[in-house]
């Protein structure tokens, strides 16, 4: 159930289809048992959300999930007073919820925040796992259940959008990266609903654009880019051309780029 533009409540009946890689399922319910807040690192797409909406799944909890952007105040995390109906009304945010209902709350590449929103967490990621709103005057305990997680890609994050270290040493940090061949194979076969061989050649095209020396590209081809040229492949379209149009024209708008990626992904593809 969407509740705003940036944050969404999730409670699926079905287990969301994820593979581990390492350890990251062991570390974070280890860390849920005792409610420390987790920090997620990695590359963009590489099934950070996925990951944490498989864990609260397990769990049997709640999952609020807030989409950080530069204009974020504390008053979307926190709440804010509206109009209604001729009167005004509190209306908690999504930090709020979950932390009366015992939700994880899960905050989504939290530098592009501001960083006094940042700071806002703070008390909620120690021992004191409080939320002041100081627009209510009042300050709130967390409900047994609640855990905070956030996430961030430090390799696109600039020397002024970092977290603060502050920030980072109330967390358990897991690393997340790029599956390995064989495990992202079946990833991208089973969430694009394709047969291995072409989720095969598609992980092939993903690991040569990763793997380009110097490359010119900001962020590397995703698992997520993978499964949406997988998915126009199995809706009719030449895997050259889903290829092309969900990751190499999606990677870079600058023609020379989008060139040498089309050589590349042409030396790569099997021939048929």
């Amino acid at each position: 159930m969407s509740t705003n533009n940036n944050s969404a409540i999730e409670n699926r009946s079905r287990a969301p289809f994820y593979r581990a890689v390492g350890d990251e399922v062991e570390v974070f319910r280890a860390a849920a048992r005792r409610g420390l807040p987790v920090l997620l690192k990695g590359p963009t797409g590489c099934g950070k959300t996925r990951f944490v909406e498989a864990m609260a799944h397990e769990l049997g909890r709640d999952l609020i999930t807030v989409a950080g952007h530069e204009d974020m105040t504390s008053a979307d995390l926190v709440g804010r007073f509206l109009l209604k109906g001729g009167e005004t009304v509190w209306v908690d945010g999504p930090l709020t919820r979950a932390v009366r209902t015992g939700a994880i709350c899960y905050l989504d590449e939290i530098v592009e925040a501001r960083q006094d929103t940042t700071v806002l967490i703070h008390p909620l990621a120690d021992h004191r796992r409080e939320l002041p709103v100081d627009r209510l005057g009042t300050t709130l305990t967390a409900a047994p259940g609640f855990q905070l997680v956030i996430s961030y890609n430090p390799g696109y994050q600039s020397v002024l959008k970092n977290i603060k270290e502050s920030t980072r040493q109330r967390f358990v940090a897991i690393e997340l990266d790029f599956p390995p061949p064989e495990v992202e194979t079946e990833i991208v076969a089973h969430e694009a609903g394709i047969d291995s061989e072409t989720a095969r050649a598609l992980v092939a095209v993903g690991t040569a654009i990763r793997t380009i020396d110097g490359s010119p590209l900001r962020e590397a081809s995703s698992t997520r880019m993978l499964i949406l040229a997988g998915g126009l492949a199995a809706e009719g379209l030449s895997l050259r051309r889903a290829v092309q149009s969900a990751i190499v024209d999606a990677l870079s708008d600058d023609h020379d780029v989008v060139r040498a990626l089309g050589e590349l992904v042409d030396a790569v593809l099997p021939r048929r």
